[in-house]
């Protein structure tokens, strides 16, 4: 072998130092990032398992992760509550899923799946539509009863007494 097409011994050693130090920095990063509890350690060990012999649909550490962003501090999430959003998340998408397989195209695109979606997304839109009829039937039901009065409409339990 010749000497040109060997490195020179410092770079060698840069090389093995700069390896080193990059895999300590990646331990320091490790060492300082925030620990999880040991308990939640242990909890999401045993999570593993029990998705291994329930076969759920979702990683639940990620559904965990995701419900804890939007729930108080202080909220325990129980086994059984995990695993029953998992379900319902992956029944969720089978139904999408079939609605799209419903569709002649081979090729899905983001106007299709929202439209699969929609039924979903408008269920929100549902119940504050149901509360306002409510509350509309509620005024109406007070002017009866007003205009009631003010005709002189007397109730039958008056006139029985």
């Amino acid at each position: 072998m010749s000497d040109e097409n060997m490195p020179p011994a410092d770079t060698t050693e840069e090389v093995v130092e700069q390896t080193s130090s990059s895999a300590s920095a990646a331990d320091v990063v490790d060492e300082n990032a925030p620990q999880a509890p040991v308990e939640q350690q242990k909890e999401d060990e045993v999570s593993e398992e029990e998705e291994a012999k329930e076969k759920l649909p979702f990683p639940t550490a990620c559904i965990v992760r995701l419900m804890r962003a939007h729930l108080d501090k202080d909220k325990i999430i129980k086994k059984d509550v995990k695993i029953g959003m998992n379900k319902w998340l992956g029944d969720l998408v089978s139904r999408v899923s079939k609605d799209l397989n419903k569709l002649p195209y081979t090729t899905l695109h983001l106007h299709e799946f929202r439209d699969a979606i929609k039924l979903y997304l408008e269920l929100e839109n549902f119940d504050k539509e149901k509360e306002r009829i409510l509350a509309h039937l509620e005024a109406i039901k007070q002017d009866i009863k007003r205009l009631e009065r003010d005709l002189g409409k007397v109730e039958e339990s008056q006139l029985i007494s």
